[in-house]
């Protein structure tokens, strides 16, 4: 699993139950986002020859968990929700230490992973088929769900141990096995989920982990034939070319990618809870959620009431490690990433955009060797500039005036996104015509764009998504296929559609 030295910990790969080096003999080094001087460990750079291995060690082992009753596989994974929820803290700290993220949203993370595992591990006695009546006599009709084959998971950094269980969990109760790819810039938050699954008695090659880059480790994943399911959260970019390399083989392929998410507030509404739930929607997690309310669109009755409150609260954010209980916004995940919020930054000055706060790294010693960067917001921005329309991923929130509610919905839904939006009201007809009209998988009222639920779909439409949804029992279509049995018990042939049975 590990070695320790002095300095640091190296990681390694799980491959057919072992914990094994890369064949590269390759590593790569996991920094912590608040300070870069703090190396959280060692991980092995991968091959496609390791991932190979991988897909060989799930191959075989499919063939015998594929028989392990679904109730029997679901106690193991009861046991891994319940190992998850005694370390909670642990992995929480490694998490922040990590990702960047607060104490209070890596806890967050960590239940989301404890109530998918519960959750999932209860469709062990509920994955349901239909029995119908048949057209004809003496003859049965009934549907069934069956396994795949090996799953290829391929996971975002942002939500580095929900989003794997929201997969894995549900690929392994349908009684398919699984190759996990994490993000670079978190593995041991994937490591860690994996340790569990093991220690919970999942067998050897049922889950394998493979960290290193994508266009190594996932592009071989995505490719092999005897990968049979390839589940993916990231960009869109990337997302379309997992859909193409995918193609060839037939794969099922589920994409979850990128999101432009609107809170339309308007001029009945709450206006303290619009600015508590843009302020969480627009700064929690420090704007890197897929979700993350990156736009607010405010009625002008209310705009300058509703402005002058938002940048207030926002300034009055504290930003610093995720590991201090005082900290309200941690750092970005990565150099990268605050390269291309500063880059965003730039673009919206040249597009016109009024910069109302932030814009700018915090200065002082605490900051210097960290990715943090000040909550922004831009005012007065047009529905058509790029930062209202491109997705930025970092603690940026776009502020658009609207005449109506008809324009607040066109504006929502101008983007070539569809993952969530919400709605501030105290009108109940403009609730539901805005959850008719909105054309997004989520939707929130007098809510922000953020806080989905375990036992409801997640995923959204456009270029969010190809239409398949994690969570919920939606995950199992995802991670099954629908085997459709005829029992003819008559003892003669029957014709469907041509014979007719007897009244």
């Amino acid at each position: 699993m590990s070695t320790a030295t002095s300095k640091t910990t190296t990681y390694f790969n799980l491959i057919d139950g072992a914990w094994v080096s890369s064949s590269s003999g390759d590593a790569f080094e996991n920094r912590n986002p608040a300070n870069t001087d703090d190396v959280v460990g060692v991980f092995q750079r991968s091959t496609a020859a390791d991932v190979a291995d991988a897909i060989d060690a799930a191959r075989l082992a499919y063939d015998r968990w594929r028989l392990v009753p679904a109730p029997r596989r679901a106690e193991l994974l009861f046991r891994a929700a319940q190992l998850i929820a005694e370390r909670k803290e642990a992995l929480a700290r490694d998490m922040t230490r990590e990702m960047g993220k607060v104490l209070d949203e890596t806890r967050g993370d960590v239940q989301e992973a404890i109530d998918m595992t519960f959750f999932m591990a209860g469709e062990g006695r509920r994955q349901y088929g239909q029995t119908v009546p048949s057209e004809l006599r003496d003859k049965f009709a009934m549907s069934v769900r069956q396994p795949m084959g090996v799953a290829a998971i391929i996971t975002p950094w942002n939500f580095p141990m929900a989003i794997p269980s929201w997969k894995i969990i549900p690929a392994l109760v349908c009684g398919n096995t699984v190759v996990f790819k994490p993000a670079t810039l978190t593995p041991l938050s994937a490591l860690n989920f994996v340790k569990i699954l093991e220690e919970a008695g999942v067998p050897r090659g049922v889950v394998n982990l493979v960290t290193g880059g994508g266009g190594e480790v996932g592009s071989a994943m995505i490719v092999s034939d005897d990968v049979r399911i390839v589940s993916f959260t990231g960009s869109t970019d990337v997302g379309r070319t997992v859909s193409q390399h995918a193609a060839p083989s037939f794969k099922k392929v589920h994409l979850e990618m990128g999101g432009k998410n609107v809170v339309m507030v308007m001029d009945d509404a709450n206006l303290e809870l619009a600015v508590e739930g843009c302020l969480w929607g627009g700064f929690g997690t420090t704007g890197q959620r897929c979700t993350a309310a990156s736009r607010v669109v405010v009625h002008e009755r209310v705009y300058e009431a509703f402005l002058e409150q938002f940048v207030a609260r926002a300034k009055g954010l504290t930003v610093g490690d995720g590991l201090d209980p005082n900290t309200q916004m941690g750092p970005l995940v990565s150099q990268g990433q605050l390269d291309t919020v500063m880059q965003y930054l730039e673009i919206g000055r040249s597009e016109g955009a009024r910069l109302m706060c932030g814009g700018r790294r915090p200065s002082g010693a605490m900051y210097a060797n960290g990715f943090f960067h000040e909550p922004t917001i831009f005012a007065d921005v047009a529905p058509s500039m790029r930062i209202a329309q491109e997705e930025i991923f970092g603690p940026v929130v776009s502020v658009v005036p609207c005449r109506s509610f008809d324009e607040a919905v066109a504006i929502g839904n101008g983007v070539q996104y569809g993952l969530s939006a919400s709605i501030y009201t105290q009108d109940i007809n403009r609730a539901f015509a805005a959850m008719r009209d909105m054309y997004t998988g989520i939707f929130y009222v007098n809510a922000p764009t953020i806080g989905a639920e375990v036992h409801l779909p997640f995923g959204g439409t456009k270029a969010t998504g190809n239409g398949h949804r994690e969570a919920g029992v939606a995950a199992l279509d995802v991670f099954s296929e629908w085997k459709s049995v005829y029992v003819d018990f008559s003892g003669r042939l029957q014709r469907a559609q041509i014979d007719t049975a007897d009244l």
